[in-house]
């Protein structure tokens, strides 16, 4: 699998009763497969999979996999702060319509670079499937570092690129500059994710790119052409809307901008809570700027 382009972090929809929304994310993946979108990730962190039942879980994953039909990629998000309960998850779970597997850095424990290292050549040992390396260090409390990545992308064949989400462009540019040659470094923050590509990543896992996916292939095609004019005009046309799906956590934001356009509700599980009223009118109002300024 190459990590090129849009990959979009899927939500999952909630009905008025809290329950997974099927309809809803069935109108979510087909959307996004008309749209264009390079490939998806299911149960990743703006998910919500902490808080999903394993039941609920493999729901998803049928409803996804169903809608699209292998007309693209699909990653499939499996990480835990407990490696030997995450290897034993990866052996018994049914991946056979997956392309590759997302796993973040284990959280709350903060283990040091040995740790890290160990902890990811477990994971590595245990599946055949493609890998990808997530490190989000404002989740987990801890920052994936440069030499580590590098020596996992050396010494692990099935280790095949990094969501980077540090936020640190000078840590993106000497991964980029260091990865080895297949390693695909792709930007895991949509603050950053243009110009992350720019310096060379390969593409970014969005989560504007549920809402938006038009406004967001063409931000992303134009920085893998290097053409740093239209970059910076997406970059500043997209850029207070991303703002403010951050601004109270993510998915409440993002929720409350696909609620606009009846995709899903705003509904989140405890311990997030929905956008405030006041976001989401700011975010319907940034939205009617955005749709004025592109007609």
């Amino acid at each position: 699998m190459r990590l090129r382009g849009l990959g979009v972090a899927l939500v999952t929809p909630f009905n008025d009763q809290g329950a997974v929304d099927q309809s809803a994310l069935e109108q979510l993946v087909d959307k996004l497969l008309v749209s264009g979108v390079n490939y998806l990730v299911v149960l990743g962190t703006t998910a919500e999979t902490a808080v999903l039942t394993a039941k609920e879980k493999e729901r998803i994953k049928s409803i996804v996999v169903s809608v699209n039909s292998r007309k693209v990629p699909l990653v499939l998000g499996l990480g835990s702060n407990d490696t030997r309960k995450l290897c034993k998850e990866i052996k018994k779970v049914n991946t056979n319509d997956f392309e590759a597997i997302l796993s973040v850095t284990p959280y709350y424990n903060k283990p040091t670079q040995q740790g890290l290292y160990a902890h990811y050549k477990a994971v590595s040992d245990t599946t055949e499937l493609p890998l990808i390396l997530y490190n989000v260090p404002s989740r987990t409390g801890v920052n994936l570092e440069l030499n580590t990545t590098l020596e996992l992308a050396s010494t692990s064949s099935n280790i095949i690129g990094i969501k980077e989400a540090c936020g640190d462009l000078n840590q993106i540019d000497k991964l980029i500059a260091n990865a080895p040659k297949d390693f695909e470094v792709v930007s895991g923050d949509d603050m950053t994710a243009l110009e992350s590509i720019l310096r060379g990543a390969s593409g970014v896992i969005s989560v504007i790119g549920q809402a938006l996916p038009e406004q967001t292939i063409a931000a992303v095609a134009a920085a893998m052409s290097r053409d740093e004019q239209q970059t910076k005009f997406h970059h500043e046309l997209l850029l207070p809307l991303v703002k403010l799906l951050f601004e109270e956590g993510n998915p409440a934001g993002i929720k409350a901008l696909l609620s606009l356009n009846s995709y899903t509700g705003i509904k989140v599980r405890l311990p997030l809570v929905e956008a405030t009223p006041n976001i989401r009118q700011r975010i319907k109002e940034e939205m009617d700027i955005l749709k004025a300024l592109t007609v």
